[in-house]
């Protein structure tokens, strides 16, 4: 390897640090791959969505509240439901594998020669 060849490979991984540091540099979300700056950028909003509403004062105080006061026992209900959904789940799924294991015993029993 010459000299010139070490330093193009130098320089190539010198390039593919400071990318790598760029796109994930403060980044605290999960950043895709295929899409950073997009990602990046979503990231961003998601972070500061409260602060620029009031900065820009795109809606005001008492309509928001009010928006809050309305949807957010909705949200609990909904959350609730959710939950006891996936209790119900877990119990299905016992119950199914619980059916399983008879219904394997049984074809035991019946494959068992007379």
């Amino acid at each position: 390897m010459t000299w010139l060849e070490a330093l193009v490979i130098i320089l190539l991984v010198g390039i593919m640090f400071f990318l790598i540091y760029y796109y994930f540099r403060g980044a605290k979300g999960n950043i895709e791959l295929r899409r950073p700056m997009e990602s990046r950028v979503d990231e961003y909003l998601d972070r500061r969505f409260e602060s620029i509403i009031e900065e820009y004062s795109l809606v005001r105080s008492p309509k928001l509240q009010g928006f809050r006061q309305l949807n957010e026992p909705l949200l609990a209900e909904d959350e609730a439901r959710v939950q006891a959904l996936r209790k119900a789940e877990a119990e299905l799924d016992a119950t199914l594998s619980d059916l399983g294991k008879r219904l394997d015993a049984l074809e035991h029993e019946m494959a068992v020669p007379k």
